[in-house]
């Protein structure tokens, strides 16, 4: 089973950790200098929810913008 939305289809997306170091500029330092930059991934908040659907009930599985924002009608 995909972690995706079924409603909007939001899935992963790939971003990066950035590692800095130094001491800050207003803290009295020359600033923050960036010395890495890993790979990481953010998921989505997907739901299990059972949502009425043809006057039946389903169980889908929603991100929680779609739940948030009433796009779909929970049972």
């Amino acid at each position: 089973m995909s972690n995706r939305c079924e409603i909007c289809g939001k899935g992963r997306t790939v971003g990066g950790s950035i590692t800095r170091r130094g001491l800050a500029k207003k803290a009295g330092g020359i600033g923050m200098h960036v010395v890495k930059n890993n790979k990481r991934v953010f998921h989505p908040n997907i739901q299990s929810v059972r949502v009425s659907e043809g006057g039946r009930t389903v169980r889908k599985k929603v991100c929680a913008a779609c739940i948030r924002s009433g796009k779909i009608k929970k049972n």
